[in-house]
């Protein structure tokens, strides 16, 4: 399992101008299950939201926008990325959809 982007969990880059579509206010937690011989189970990923160098709890407007972002890179990979309540997303595969 290769996990991106899963550094600088918190980080110095907040109030840096002109980037504001790319939400780099909000982050990640990711929850993946593997089974005994390491397979990927199930990826439970929570997002959080960034203010002043504190982790907060995202809104739900914030999780499903990070969902369809996600989604829309994922989607070309075999894998779909769903809202499973107010800050919890699912990585699963589209056959599983």
């Amino acid at each position: 399992m290769i996990l991106y982007g899963c550094g600088d969990f918190i980080d110095d880059y907040e109030g840096i101008g002109g980037y504001e579509r790319y939400r780099s206010d909000l982050r990640l937690m990711f929850f993946p299950a593997l089974d005994v011989e390491g397979r990927l189970l199930r990826l439970r990923l929570v997002v959080l939201q960034s203010r002043g160098l504190r982790l907060c709890r995202a809104t739900e407007a914030d999780a499903r926008w990070m969902a369809d972002a996600l989604d829309g890179v994922s989607r070309p990979f075999g894998v779909r990325v769903l809202a499973r309540g107010a800050e919890e997303l699912e990585a699963v595969p589209i056959a599983a959809s």
